[in-house]
Protein backbone atom coordinates (compact mmCIF):
# COMPACT_ATOMS: atom_id res chain seq x y z
CA UNK A 1 0.00 0.00 0.00
CA UNK A 2 1.55 3.74 -1.08
CA UNK A 3 2.15 6.08 1.94
CA UNK A 4 -0.54 8.03 0.93
CA UNK A 5 -3.37 5.35 0.95
CA UNK A 6 -2.36 4.06 4.18
CA UNK A 7 -1.99 8.06 5.23
CA UNK A 8 -5.87 8.19 4.12
CA UNK A 9 -6.83 5.06 5.85
CA UNK A 10 -5.83 6.24 9.17
CA UNK A 11 -7.22 9.74 8.84
CA UNK A 12 -10.97 8.73 8.18
CA UNK A 13 -13.35 9.00 11.22
CA UNK A 14 -15.23 6.01 12.41
CA UNK A 15 -18.95 6.38 13.71
CA UNK A 16 -21.02 4.92 16.18
CA UNK A 17 -22.95 2.44 13.43
CA UNK A 18 -23.33 -0.79 12.78
CA UNK A 19 -21.74 -0.91 9.21
CA UNK A 20 -17.70 -1.95 9.51
CA UNK A 21 -15.51 0.88 8.18
CA UNK A 22 -12.94 -0.50 5.73
CA UNK A 23 -11.11 1.11 3.11
CA UNK A 24 -9.75 -0.84 -0.36
CA UNK A 25 -6.26 -0.50 -1.09
CA UNK A 26 -6.76 -0.38 -5.05
CA UNK A 27 -3.13 -1.46 -5.69
CA UNK A 28 -3.76 -4.77 -4.09
CA UNK A 29 -7.53 -4.98 -3.98
CA UNK A 30 -8.22 -5.60 -0.48
CA UNK A 31 -10.17 -4.37 2.16
CA UNK A 32 -8.27 -2.98 5.36
CA UNK A 33 -9.81 -1.80 8.52
CA UNK A 34 -8.79 1.57 10.19
CA UNK A 35 -8.33 -0.49 13.02
CA UNK A 36 -5.04 -2.25 14.22
CA UNK A 37 -5.34 -6.23 14.42
CA UNK A 38 -6.37 -9.03 11.58
CA UNK A 39 -10.43 -9.22 12.50
CA UNK A 40 -9.53 -12.98 14.49
CA UNK A 41 -9.63 -14.75 17.09
CA UNK A 42 -5.96 -14.63 18.08
CA UNK A 43 -5.64 -11.32 16.47
CA UNK A 44 -8.58 -9.06 16.94
CA UNK A 45 -9.45 -5.63 15.28
CA UNK A 46 -8.97 -2.95 18.34
CA UNK A 47 -11.77 -0.28 18.26
CA UNK A 48 -10.54 3.14 19.64
CA UNK A 49 -11.35 6.40 19.39
CA UNK A 50 -9.98 8.00 15.98
CA UNK A 51 -8.34 11.65 15.97
CA UNK A 52 -11.30 13.95 15.58
CA UNK A 53 -13.62 11.32 16.47
CA UNK A 54 -17.18 12.80 16.70
CA UNK A 55 -17.99 10.00 18.45
CA UNK A 56 -15.65 10.87 21.37
CA UNK A 57 -17.42 12.75 23.70
CA UNK A 58 -14.54 15.06 24.33
CA UNK A 59 -14.55 15.94 21.20
CA UNK A 60 -18.20 17.09 21.25
CA UNK A 61 -18.56 21.08 20.73
CA UNK A 62 -18.83 23.25 23.47
CA UNK A 63 -22.18 24.27 23.43
CA UNK A 64 -23.18 20.38 24.06
CA UNK A 65 -20.74 19.96 26.18
CA UNK A 66 -21.83 22.57 28.81
CA UNK A 67 -25.67 21.98 28.11
CA UNK A 68 -24.91 18.49 29.36
CA UNK A 69 -22.93 19.77 32.30
CA UNK A 70 -25.62 21.76 33.45
CA UNK A 71 -28.02 19.06 33.39
CA UNK A 72 -26.05 16.49 35.31
CA UNK A 73 -24.89 19.41 37.86
CA UNK A 74 -28.80 20.42 38.42
CA UNK A 75 -29.21 16.90 39.24
CA UNK A 76 -26.84 16.78 41.79
CA UNK A 77 -27.90 20.10 42.84
CA UNK A 78 -32.16 18.74 43.19
CA UNK A 79 -30.56 15.82 45.51
CA UNK A 80 -29.13 17.93 47.73
CA UNK A 81 -31.89 20.49 47.93
CA UNK A 82 -34.21 17.48 48.47
CA UNK A 83 -32.29 16.28 51.37
CA UNK A 84 -32.10 19.90 53.07
CA UNK A 85 -35.76 21.12 52.39
CA UNK A 86 -37.46 19.04 54.89
CA UNK A 87 -35.57 20.25 57.73
CA UNK A 88 -37.64 23.57 57.88
CA UNK A 89 -40.80 21.58 58.28
CA UNK A 90 -40.06 20.33 61.70
CA UNK A 91 -43.08 22.23 63.45
CA UNK A 92 -45.69 20.54 61.20
CA UNK A 93 -44.06 17.03 61.10
CA UNK A 94 -43.54 17.14 64.65
CA UNK A 95 -47.04 17.91 65.54
CA UNK A 96 -48.53 15.59 63.05
CA UNK A 97 -46.80 12.61 64.25
CA UNK A 98 -46.36 13.74 67.95
CA UNK A 99 -42.86 12.88 67.62
CA UNK A 100 -39.42 14.51 69.14
CA UNK A 101 -36.75 16.66 67.37
CA UNK A 102 -34.68 14.18 67.34
CA UNK A 103 -36.44 11.81 65.79
CA UNK A 104 -37.86 14.27 63.84
CA UNK A 105 -34.15 15.44 62.39
CA UNK A 106 -33.31 11.84 61.70
CA UNK A 107 -35.10 12.49 58.56
CA UNK A 108 -32.23 14.50 57.04
CA UNK A 109 -29.83 11.97 58.37
CA UNK A 110 -30.96 9.33 56.56
CA UNK A 111 -31.27 10.76 53.03
CA UNK A 112 -27.59 11.66 53.40
CA UNK A 113 -26.63 8.57 54.79
CA UNK A 114 -27.93 7.05 51.95
CA UNK A 115 -25.28 8.98 50.05
CA UNK A 116 -22.43 6.70 51.62
CA UNK A 117 -23.85 3.68 49.61
CA UNK A 118 -23.21 5.63 46.19
CA UNK A 119 -19.78 4.97 45.74
CA UNK A 120 -20.19 1.32 46.68
CA UNK A 121 -22.93 0.66 44.42
CA UNK A 122 -22.98 3.54 41.66
CA UNK A 123 -19.55 3.60 40.78
CA UNK A 124 -19.45 0.35 39.71
CA UNK A 125 -22.66 0.03 37.80
CA UNK A 126 -21.56 3.05 36.29
CA UNK A 127 -18.13 1.79 35.69
CA UNK A 128 -19.79 -1.40 34.02
CA UNK A 129 -22.82 -0.23 32.24
CA UNK A 130 -22.27 3.70 31.62
CA UNK A 131 -24.04 6.40 32.71
CA UNK A 132 -27.45 6.42 31.18
CA UNK A 133 -28.82 2.94 33.26
CA UNK A 134 -27.74 4.69 36.70
CA UNK A 135 -29.38 7.89 35.49
CA UNK A 136 -32.59 6.26 34.48
CA UNK A 137 -32.62 3.83 37.32
CA UNK A 138 -32.40 6.48 40.20
CA UNK A 139 -34.09 9.31 39.04
CA UNK A 140 -37.01 7.14 38.45
CA UNK A 141 -36.83 5.04 42.04
CA UNK A 142 -35.82 9.01 43.46
CA UNK A 143 -39.16 9.94 41.94
CA UNK A 144 -41.30 6.94 43.43
CA UNK A 145 -39.84 7.10 46.58
CA UNK A 146 -40.20 10.76 47.57
CA UNK A 147 -43.76 10.76 46.24
CA UNK A 148 -44.67 8.38 48.29
CA UNK A 149 -43.04 9.98 51.20
CA UNK A 150 -45.14 13.09 50.48
CA UNK A 151 -48.23 10.77 51.52
CA UNK A 152 -46.52 9.01 54.36
CA UNK A 153 -49.00 7.87 57.17
CA UNK A 154 -46.69 7.84 59.94
CA UNK A 155 -42.60 8.74 60.83
CA UNK A 156 -41.90 5.17 60.34
CA UNK A 157 -42.87 5.56 56.57
CA UNK A 158 -41.03 8.69 56.20
CA UNK A 159 -37.62 8.11 57.30
CA UNK A 160 -37.45 4.85 55.32
CA UNK A 161 -38.73 6.11 52.32
CA UNK A 162 -36.16 9.27 52.45
CA UNK A 163 -33.62 6.82 53.50
CA UNK A 164 -34.24 5.10 49.95
CA UNK A 165 -34.22 7.97 48.27
CA UNK A 166 -31.10 9.42 49.48
CA UNK A 167 -29.59 6.02 48.60
CA UNK A 168 -30.71 6.72 44.69
CA UNK A 169 -29.50 9.72 45.38
CA UNK A 170 -25.93 8.87 45.72
CA UNK A 171 -25.67 8.44 41.95
CA UNK A 172 -26.10 11.66 40.52
CA UNK A 173 -23.83 12.82 43.37
CA UNK A 174 -20.93 10.00 42.47
CA UNK A 175 -21.32 9.53 38.44
CA UNK A 176 -22.68 13.19 37.16
CA UNK A 177 -18.66 14.21 38.21
CA UNK A 178 -17.84 11.14 35.81
CA UNK A 179 -19.69 12.27 33.20
CA UNK A 180 -18.11 15.98 33.19
CA UNK A 181 -15.14 13.77 33.45
CA UNK A 182 -16.13 11.85 29.70
CA UNK A 183 -16.69 15.13 28.28
CA UNK A 184 -13.37 17.69 29.34
CA UNK A 185 -10.19 16.69 29.04
CA UNK A 186 -8.38 17.79 32.12
CA UNK A 187 -6.85 20.53 31.18
CA UNK A 188 -9.76 22.29 30.39
CA UNK A 189 -12.18 20.58 32.86
CA UNK A 190 -11.17 22.72 35.96
CA UNK A 191 -14.57 25.61 35.37
CA UNK A 192 -16.85 22.76 34.65
CA UNK A 193 -15.76 20.65 37.73
CA UNK A 194 -15.29 23.90 40.33
CA UNK A 195 -19.47 24.72 38.91
CA UNK A 196 -20.30 20.60 39.82
CA UNK A 197 -18.37 20.81 43.68
CA UNK A 198 -20.54 23.53 44.77
CA UNK A 199 -23.67 22.30 44.36
CA UNK A 200 -23.87 19.67 46.36
CA UNK A 201 -22.91 23.04 48.85
CA UNK A 202 -25.30 24.87 47.19
CA UNK A 203 -28.10 22.54 47.51
CA UNK A 204 -28.32 22.35 51.02
CA UNK A 205 -28.61 25.97 51.82
CA UNK A 206 -30.73 27.12 49.52
CA UNK A 207 -33.31 24.25 50.12
CA UNK A 208 -34.51 25.29 53.80
CA UNK A 209 -34.85 28.98 52.15
CA UNK A 210 -37.47 27.69 49.72
CA UNK A 211 -38.71 24.67 51.72
CA UNK A 212 -39.43 26.98 54.72
CA UNK A 213 -42.14 29.53 52.47
CA UNK A 214 -43.41 26.05 50.86
CA UNK A 215 -44.08 24.37 54.45
CA UNK A 216 -45.75 27.84 55.72
CA UNK A 217 -48.26 28.43 52.59
CA UNK A 218 -48.76 24.72 51.10
CA UNK A 219 -48.13 22.64 54.37
CA UNK A 220 -44.67 19.83 54.34
CA UNK A 221 -46.33 17.23 52.06
CA UNK A 222 -45.81 19.60 49.31
CA UNK A 223 -42.43 20.47 50.43
CA UNK A 224 -42.17 16.47 49.95
CA UNK A 225 -43.90 17.20 46.42
CA UNK A 226 -41.80 19.77 45.10
CA UNK A 227 -38.97 17.98 45.51
CA UNK A 228 -40.36 15.25 43.53
CA UNK A 229 -41.29 17.11 40.62
CA UNK A 230 -37.86 18.71 40.48
CA UNK A 231 -36.11 15.39 40.31
CA UNK A 232 -38.45 14.31 37.82
CA UNK A 233 -37.92 17.21 35.70
CA UNK A 234 -34.43 17.04 35.63
CA UNK A 235 -34.32 13.39 35.65
CA UNK A 236 -36.43 13.40 32.16
CA UNK A 237 -34.73 16.18 31.02
CA UNK A 238 -31.51 13.99 30.84
CA UNK A 239 -33.26 10.69 29.91
CA UNK A 240 -34.06 12.75 26.73
CA UNK A 241 -31.02 14.76 26.30
CA UNK A 242 -27.90 13.58 28.06
CA UNK A 243 -26.32 10.28 25.84
CA UNK A 244 -24.14 7.78 26.58
CA UNK A 245 -20.93 9.28 27.43
CA UNK A 246 -18.70 6.83 29.18
CA UNK A 247 -15.29 6.48 26.85
CA UNK A 248 -15.11 2.37 27.54
CA UNK A 249 -18.91 1.56 26.89
CA UNK A 250 -19.03 3.42 24.03
CA UNK A 251 -16.07 1.53 22.63
CA UNK A 252 -17.64 -1.69 23.38
CA UNK A 253 -20.89 -0.84 22.31
CA UNK A 254 -18.75 -0.01 18.40
CA UNK A 255 -16.81 -3.33 18.94
CA UNK A 256 -20.23 -5.25 19.14
CA UNK A 257 -22.03 -3.94 16.32
CA UNK A 258 -18.81 -3.92 14.19
CA UNK A 259 -18.92 -7.78 15.29
CA UNK A 260 -22.06 -8.03 14.31
CA UNK A 261 -21.91 -6.18 11.43
CA UNK A 262 -18.82 -8.02 9.77
CA UNK A 263 -18.29 -11.00 11.19
CA UNK A 264 -15.18 -10.53 12.26
CA UNK A 265 -13.84 -9.96 15.82
CA UNK A 266 -13.82 -6.34 17.55
CA UNK A 267 -12.66 -5.62 21.16
CA UNK A 268 -12.35 -2.19 22.64
CA UNK A 269 -8.63 -1.34 23.74
CA UNK A 270 -9.56 -1.19 26.97
CA UNK A 271 -10.85 -4.77 26.76
CA UNK A 272 -7.22 -5.51 25.35
CA UNK A 273 -5.25 -3.91 27.57
CA UNK A 274 -7.38 -4.84 31.00
CA UNK A 275 -9.44 -7.97 30.02
CA UNK A 276 -13.05 -7.97 30.53
CA UNK A 277 -14.28 -6.48 33.70
CA UNK A 278 -16.01 -8.71 35.70
CA UNK A 279 -18.59 -7.36 38.15
CA UNK A 280 -17.30 -9.46 41.13
CA UNK A 281 -13.76 -7.87 40.34
CA UNK A 282 -15.65 -4.45 40.21
CA UNK A 283 -17.65 -3.89 42.85
CA UNK A 284 -14.61 -5.74 45.28
CA UNK A 285 -12.44 -2.94 44.14
CA UNK A 286 -15.20 -0.29 45.02
CA UNK A 287 -15.29 -1.51 48.61
CA UNK A 288 -12.25 -1.84 49.82
CA UNK A 289 -9.45 0.08 47.72
CA UNK A 290 -11.16 3.28 49.30
CA UNK A 291 -10.93 2.46 52.86
CA UNK A 292 -7.24 0.89 52.32
CA UNK A 293 -6.57 4.44 51.08
CA UNK A 294 -8.14 6.37 53.57
CA UNK A 295 -6.41 4.38 56.35
CA UNK A 296 -2.86 3.97 55.01
CA UNK A 297 -2.58 7.48 53.60
CA UNK A 298 -2.23 10.25 55.93
CA UNK A 299 -3.08 13.03 53.24
CA UNK A 300 -5.56 10.97 52.45
CA UNK A 301 -7.33 10.39 56.11
CA UNK A 302 -6.68 13.90 56.98
CA UNK A 303 -8.53 15.84 53.85
CA UNK A 304 -11.10 13.36 54.40
CA UNK A 305 -11.66 14.14 57.81
CA UNK A 306 -11.40 17.90 57.21
CA UNK A 307 -14.07 18.04 54.57
CA UNK A 308 -15.88 15.96 56.48
CA UNK A 309 -16.04 18.57 59.88
CA UNK A 310 -16.95 21.06 56.82
CA UNK A 311 -19.53 18.67 55.67
CA UNK A 312 -21.23 17.60 58.82
CA UNK A 313 -21.32 21.20 59.93
CA UNK A 314 -23.31 22.15 57.16
CA UNK A 315 -26.22 19.52 57.88
CA UNK A 316 -25.47 20.83 61.32
CA UNK A 317 -26.88 24.37 60.86
CA UNK A 318 -30.21 22.25 59.71
CA UNK A 319 -31.02 21.65 62.73
CA UNK A 320 -29.59 24.58 64.18
CA UNK A 321 -31.16 27.78 62.57
CA UNK A 322 -34.59 26.82 63.18
CA UNK A 323 -33.36 26.94 66.92
CA UNK A 324 -31.22 29.88 67.01
CA UNK A 325 -34.04 32.11 64.40
CA UNK A 326 -37.81 30.19 65.06
CA UNK A 327 -37.18 29.31 68.68
CA UNK A 328 -35.39 32.01 70.39
CA UNK A 329 -36.59 34.71 67.83
CA UNK A 330 -40.30 33.55 66.84
CA UNK A 331 -39.46 33.48 63.36
CA UNK A 332 -41.89 31.58 61.27
CA UNK A 333 -40.42 28.61 59.02
CA UNK A 334 -40.53 31.18 55.88
CA UNK A 335 -38.83 33.59 57.31
CA UNK A 336 -36.63 31.44 59.33
CA UNK A 337 -34.96 29.47 55.67
CA UNK A 338 -34.23 33.14 55.35
CA UNK A 339 -31.21 32.95 57.47
CA UNK A 340 -29.33 30.65 55.24
CA UNK A 341 -28.71 33.78 53.13
CA UNK A 342 -25.81 34.57 54.59
CA UNK A 343 -24.10 31.63 54.26
CA UNK A 344 -25.60 31.22 50.24
CA UNK A 345 -23.78 34.32 49.70
CA UNK A 346 -20.62 33.35 51.22
CA UNK A 347 -20.59 30.44 48.78
CA UNK A 348 -21.42 32.33 45.52
CA UNK A 349 -18.54 34.89 46.42
CA UNK A 350 -16.29 31.87 47.39
CA UNK A 351 -16.87 29.94 43.62
CA UNK A 352 -16.40 33.20 41.74
CA UNK A 353 -12.93 33.49 43.88
CA UNK A 354 -12.03 30.19 43.19
CA UNK A 355 -12.81 30.87 39.47
CA UNK A 356 -10.68 33.66 39.55
CA UNK A 357 -7.91 32.24 40.94
CA UNK A 358 -7.70 29.43 38.67
CA UNK A 359 -8.16 31.42 35.53
CA UNK A 360 -6.22 34.05 37.00
CA UNK A 361 -3.21 32.35 39.35
CA UNK A 362 -3.13 28.70 38.47
CA UNK A 363 -3.81 28.57 34.49
CA UNK A 364 -0.22 31.47 34.66
CA UNK A 365 1.45 29.23 36.21
CA UNK A 366 4.10 27.52 33.60
CA UNK A 367 2.75 23.61 33.31
CA UNK A 368 6.01 22.38 33.85
CA UNK A 369 6.21 24.06 37.39
CA UNK A 370 2.66 23.28 38.35
CA UNK A 371 2.31 20.43 41.07
CA UNK A 372 -0.58 19.52 43.35
CA UNK A 373 0.35 22.18 45.80
CA UNK A 374 -0.06 24.96 43.30
CA UNK A 375 -3.70 23.96 44.08
CA UNK A 376 -3.98 24.92 47.64
CA UNK A 377 -3.31 28.82 48.09
CA UNK A 378 -7.37 29.23 47.76
CA UNK A 379 -7.58 26.48 50.79
CA UNK A 380 -4.73 28.19 52.92
CA UNK A 381 -7.77 31.44 52.55
CA UNK A 382 -10.49 29.34 53.19
CA UNK A 383 -9.10 27.62 56.08
CA UNK A 384 -8.45 31.20 58.12
CA UNK A 385 -12.10 32.45 56.45
CA UNK A 386 -14.35 28.95 58.50
CA UNK A 387 -13.58 30.00 62.10
CA UNK A 388 -13.65 33.05 61.51
CA UNK A 389 -17.21 32.67 60.57
CA UNK A 390 -18.38 30.63 62.42
CA UNK A 391 -16.75 32.08 66.02
CA UNK A 392 -18.51 35.43 64.63
CA UNK A 393 -21.63 33.70 64.10
CA UNK A 394 -21.59 31.94 67.39
CA UNK A 395 -21.38 34.98 69.65
CA UNK A 396 -23.17 37.52 67.34
CA UNK A 397 -26.67 35.06 67.48
CA UNK A 398 -27.72 36.73 70.66
CA UNK A 399 -31.65 37.43 70.62
CA UNK A 400 -30.80 40.52 72.03
CA UNK A 401 -28.42 42.08 68.71
CA UNK A 402 -30.13 42.29 65.44
CA UNK A 403 -30.66 39.46 63.23
CA UNK A 404 -28.98 40.88 60.55
CA UNK A 405 -25.17 40.81 62.75
CA UNK A 406 -25.22 37.13 62.93
CA UNK A 407 -26.66 36.60 59.45
CA UNK A 408 -23.88 38.87 57.80
CA UNK A 409 -21.56 37.09 59.63
CA UNK A 410 -22.28 33.73 58.60
CA UNK A 411 -20.90 34.24 55.32
CA UNK A 412 -17.57 33.90 55.94
CA UNK A 413 -18.36 30.32 56.86
CA UNK A 414 -19.78 29.75 53.33
CA UNK A 415 -16.69 31.40 51.51
CA UNK A 416 -14.40 28.80 53.43
CA UNK A 417 -16.77 25.85 52.52
CA UNK A 418 -16.08 26.85 48.88
CA UNK A 419 -12.22 27.44 49.74
CA UNK A 420 -11.57 24.66 51.32
CA UNK A 421 -13.22 22.10 49.50
CA UNK A 422 -12.53 22.66 45.98
CA UNK A 423 -8.93 23.01 46.39
CA UNK A 424 -8.25 20.02 48.62
CA UNK A 425 -10.51 17.96 46.13
CA UNK A 426 -8.45 18.85 42.87
CA UNK A 427 -5.26 18.20 45.30
CA UNK A 428 -6.48 14.79 46.23
CA UNK A 429 -7.27 14.27 42.29
CA UNK A 430 -3.74 15.68 41.44
CA UNK A 431 -1.80 13.74 44.07
CA UNK A 432 -3.53 10.30 43.52
CA UNK A 433 -4.14 10.58 39.73
CA UNK A 434 -4.80 6.99 39.00
CA UNK A 435 -6.07 6.29 42.67
CA UNK A 436 -8.28 9.38 42.61
CA UNK A 437 -11.76 7.54 41.99
CA UNK A 438 -10.95 5.20 45.30
CA UNK A 439 -9.73 8.58 46.90
CA UNK A 440 -12.99 10.66 46.49
CA UNK A 441 -15.25 8.09 46.82
CA UNK A 442 -13.32 7.57 50.36
CA UNK A 443 -13.76 11.32 50.68
CA UNK A 444 -17.59 11.25 49.98
CA UNK A 445 -18.74 7.97 52.31
CA UNK A 446 -16.88 9.84 55.32
CA UNK A 447 -18.27 13.32 54.77
CA UNK A 448 -21.61 11.52 53.97
CA UNK A 449 -21.38 9.89 57.62
CA UNK A 450 -20.42 12.96 59.13
CA UNK A 451 -23.36 14.70 57.40
CA UNK A 452 -25.74 11.60 58.88
CA UNK A 453 -24.29 11.88 62.14
CA UNK A 454 -24.05 15.81 62.99
CA UNK A 455 -27.64 16.73 62.45
CA UNK A 456 -28.62 13.97 65.59
CA UNK A 457 -26.90 15.71 68.44
CA UNK A 458 -27.51 19.25 67.22
CA UNK A 459 -30.69 19.70 68.91
CA UNK A 460 -29.86 17.97 72.40
CA UNK A 461 -26.19 20.24 71.94
CA UNK A 462 -27.68 23.55 71.47
CA UNK A 463 -30.43 22.87 74.26
CA UNK A 464 -28.03 22.29 76.44
CA UNK A 465 -24.73 24.19 75.97
CA UNK A 466 -26.73 26.98 74.80
CA UNK A 467 -26.43 28.77 71.06
CA UNK A 468 -23.27 30.07 70.90
CA UNK A 469 -21.01 27.54 72.79
CA UNK A 470 -22.57 24.63 70.68
CA UNK A 471 -21.75 26.97 67.82
CA UNK A 472 -18.05 27.31 69.02
CA UNK A 473 -17.23 23.38 69.21
CA UNK A 474 -17.07 22.90 65.77
CA UNK A 475 -15.51 26.13 65.17
CA UNK A 476 -12.96 24.88 67.59
CA UNK A 477 -12.65 21.83 65.14
CA UNK A 478 -11.98 23.46 61.92
CA UNK A 479 -9.60 25.78 63.56
CA UNK A 480 -7.74 21.97 64.50
CA UNK A 481 -7.61 21.61 61.08
CA UNK A 482 -6.98 24.86 60.03
CA UNK A 483 -2.90 24.26 59.47
CA UNK A 484 -3.39 21.66 56.95
CA UNK A 485 -3.76 23.68 53.83
CA UNK A 486 -0.21 25.50 55.23
CA UNK A 487 1.85 22.45 55.94
CA UNK A 488 0.86 20.62 52.85
CA UNK A 489 1.69 23.65 50.65
CA UNK A 490 4.87 24.18 52.61
CA UNK A 491 5.64 20.10 52.66
CA UNK A 492 3.05 18.30 50.35
CA UNK A 493 5.57 17.16 47.93
CA UNK A 494 8.24 15.18 50.17
CA UNK A 495 4.77 14.03 52.46
CA UNK A 496 3.70 12.47 49.60
CA UNK A 497 7.23 10.60 48.52
CA UNK A 498 6.76 9.23 51.84
CA UNK A 499 2.87 8.09 51.06
CA UNK A 500 2.90 4.27 48.71
CA UNK A 501 -0.05 5.27 46.97
CA UNK A 502 1.02 8.98 46.30
CA UNK A 503 4.34 7.98 45.24
CA UNK A 504 3.13 5.31 43.15
CA UNK A 505 0.65 6.96 41.37
CA UNK A 506 3.46 9.62 40.60
CA UNK A 507 5.59 6.99 38.96
CA UNK A 508 2.76 5.31 36.95
CA UNK A 509 2.08 9.13 35.27
CA UNK A 510 5.49 9.38 34.77
CA UNK A 511 5.85 6.32 32.71
CA UNK A 512 2.57 7.00 30.78
CA UNK A 513 4.44 10.15 30.19
CA UNK A 514 7.08 8.46 29.07
CA UNK A 515 9.37 10.75 31.22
Amino acid sequence: MSKEASQDSRSITPVEAVEPLEVVDAEKNVTTSPYNGSGTVEDPFIVEFQQDDKSNPMNWGQFRKWFLTSIVTFSVFAVTFTSSAYSVSAEEIMTEFDISSTLFITGVSVFVLGFAIGPAVWGPLSELYGRQMPWIASHTAMVAFMAGSAGSPNIATLIVLRFLAGTFGGSPLVNSGGAIADLFPPAQRGLAMTIYCVAPFLGPILGPIVGGFATEYIGWRWVQGMCTIFIGVIGIIGVIFVPETYGPVLLQRKANALSKADGKVYISVLQKNQGKKQPSEVFGRALIRPWVLLFREPIVLIASLYMAIIYGTVYMFLGAMPIVYNELRGWSPGFGGLAFLGMMVGIIIGLGYAIWDNNGRYMKLDPSKRTAESRLPPAIAGAVALPIGMFAFAWTNYPSIHWAVSIVLSAPFGFGVVLVILPIVNYLIDSYTVYAASVLAAAAVFRSIMGAVFPLFTSQMYHNLGIHWATSIPAFLTLVCMPFPFFMYRYGAVVREKCKYAAEAAQIMKKMQGR
